[in-house]
């Protein structure tokens, strides 16, 4: 059956057709939709340009069936005490929407199964590839994953990456900037709140390397610094503020590594008798839009959830096309300095004429 302009019907159009009107053989046309063989940016465009006026939609049964793939990707998300869901979502979001541009769908699979998790995927055969989150330093799953004729991605980093694919914020020279521009603007006595107590005892990477990157940079800046993990919520944040500040009333610089906490910070400063930024400077480690819509605006080392699931989905394809790619990609950090951050003042030293 053919329309009036001599085209085959949209739900009766092949790989044949795409491939007579695009002028390639049907063999190219796999090549370009499949992504398993570099095809040049004309022929790609042209096969592309028939593929949507023709309303070609291949049969995702009968192609999973031909290449022995799923066209599925697993992502093993975090949803356990500690982690902020806002900033989960942010990367699940990434992730599926590149993987999509990719032709793949994803499989949200939640941490708490474990290495048995991991295992029903693998043997299920539903997904091609999986993409695991909230990587602790010593974590049960790696072993696993190094086994599994699975393919794998991880969003974070083991104390061991030998054998594996990684990917994440370099969150040891992040807390080493923000270090480094407080110690900058005259800062000699710093605070780290960082993630929750939870986080640290599960021996979480991306926690235990801000921490272990704030204190090395204290160390050479020749400034104090310490370090305390720091809960959710209002009366949280006021009761860990209160003892540090009582313990530490010289502490003038805080870095803080809790989305949750950004917030409470801010609001129980100035109820404490400290003034942003003009007694205690803040800078955080969070994603952008808490620091663009904090008051004062905040001062900030972005984590860059978007790119870092760009990236994560971009080496699993990879891997699915049989490529070699890099064990270890750090994302450098880029702090961005806003209202929340300033110098010390000069004691004894008045603007009066």
């Amino acid at each position: 059956m053919t329309t009036a302009a001599g085209r085959p019907s949209p739900g009766q159009v092949t790989i044949a057709d795409v491939a007579r009107h695009a002028g390639v053989a049907a063999s190219t046309v796999s090549y370009v939709l499949s992504g398993k063989r570099a095809i040049s940016a004309v022929t790609r465009d042209r096969v592309l340009a028939s593929v949507r006026l023709l309303g070609y939609h291949p049969n995702a049964g009968a192609r999973a069936l031909a290449s022995r793939r799923a066209n599925v990707i697993a992502l093993v998300l975090p949803l356990r005490a500690g982690m902020q869901v806002p900033v989960v979502m942010q990367f699940a979001t990434a992730v599926v929407t590149t993987a999509r541009a990719h032709d793949h769908d994803v499989l949200l699979v939640t941490s708490d199964e474990g290495p048995a998790g991991l295992r029903r995927i693998a043997a299920s055969a539903l997904v091609d590839g999986v993409l695991l989150m909230d990587v602790e330093l010593h974590d049960p799953r790696v072993p696993l994953l190094r086994d599994l004729a699975l393919p794998s991605v991880l969003i974070g980093f083991p104390a061991d990456t030998a054998g594996l694919t990684c990917v994440d914020l370099d969150f040891h020279a992040a807390g080493g900037e923000c270090v480094a521009h407080l110690a900058g603007l005259g800062h000699r006595r710093l605070a780290l709140l960082g993630a929750p107590t939870a986080v640290y005892e599960r021996g979480t990477g991306f926690a235990h390397r801000t921490r272990a990157g704030v204190r090395e940079a204290a160390d050479r800046h020749g400034v104090q610094v310490v370090t305390l993990p720091c809960g959710e919520g209002a009366v949280e944040v006021r009761r860990t503020l209160t003892e540090l500040l009582d313990r530490h009333p010289d502490v003038s610089g805080l870095v803080v590594q809790n989305e949750a906490a950004v917030g409470p910070v801010l609001a129980t400063l100035p109820a404490l008798g400290r003034r942003v930024p003009d007694d205690v400077s803040v800078v955080a480690i969070c994603p952008e839009e808490f620091a663009g819509h904090s008051s004062p605006a905040l001062t900030c080392v972005p984590v860059p959830a978007e790119e870092v699931g760009r990236q994560a989905v971009s080496l699993l394809m990879g891997k699915l096309r049989g490529e070699t790619g890099p064990e270890v990609t750090l994302l450098a950090p880029r702090l961005t300095v806003r209202d929340s951050t300033a110098a010390v003042p000069v004691v004894g030293v008045s603007d009066d004429r």
